[in-house]
């Protein structure tokens, strides 16, 4: 059975992030902000007509109003990798994780940023990025495999989250199914239902084709 503290034993599906060398912790990105002196939609208008982009900064009890600059937000935000923001607040320095991104419902223009600020011992609950590795036993007999989730939402503290999650499907069989509860990851509480399904293998109509003549000839 699937501990989702991190303290059961290693599922057979899950990756081995227990080796230095096949984790990489989660990327960083420097990032300056600035603090605002007006509130306001208008003020927060003027901000975007400028190139500027109103955020916040929460964590402790505190919120901090800020802007940063649109240009500077592209490679944190479009993206599906996740960063720990190492944000420089006219000279305050702190670690954030981006928390929610507003978007214009039509040019896509990045409209407002929450910030968490994040702390060694506290843990944090963020969408890690998935990546299947190996090569599905399904696959092999002829199915085809099919990814339904790409993000799986953990909770633990900032040095234990990888960049990515890595996930091994090498034992899904043809007509089977990899799920939240076959999954374990050191150190990560998995906040997902046990039940989703990660990953599945499925017949393709041409190997069901080739099966069905096969079995054909057999007879």
């Amino acid at each position: 059975m699937h501990d989702k503290t991190g303290n059961g034993n290693r599922g057979t599906c899950g990756p081995d992030l227990s080796n230095p060398q096949k984790q990489r912790q989660m990327k960083s990105f420097e990032l300056k902000a600035y603090k605002r002196e007006e509130m306001g939609k208008s003020a927060a208008r003027k901000l975007r007509r400028e190139g500027k982009v109103p955020c916040v900064i929460y964590g402790d009890g505190n919120v901090i109003h800020a802007f940063v600059y649109e240009r500077d937000l592209k490679d944190l935000i479009y993206t599906p990798e996740v960063f720990l923001v190492n944000i420089d607040l006219e000279g305050q320095k702190l670690q954030a994780i981006v928390k929610d991104t507003q978007f214009h419902p039509v040019t896509d223009h990045i409209l407002h940023v929450d910030f968490m600020k994040v702390t060694e011992n506290k843990p944090v609950r963020v969408y890690m990025p998935i990546k299947l590795v190996g090569f599905a036993k399904g696959v092999q007999a002829g199915g085809q495999l099919y990814q339904l989730m790409r993000y799986i939402k953990v909770k633990g503290l900032v040095k234990d989250i990888p960049d990515h999650l890595e996930i091994d499907v090498t034992d899904i069989s043809l007509g089977k199914s990899l799920k939240i509860s076959d999954l374990h990851f050191d150190n990560l509480e998995i906040l997902e239902p046990g039940s989703a399904v990660v990953a599945l293998v499925k017949l393709t109509r041409a190997a069901l084709s080739r099966i069905q003549e096969e079995s054909k000839q057999e007879k």
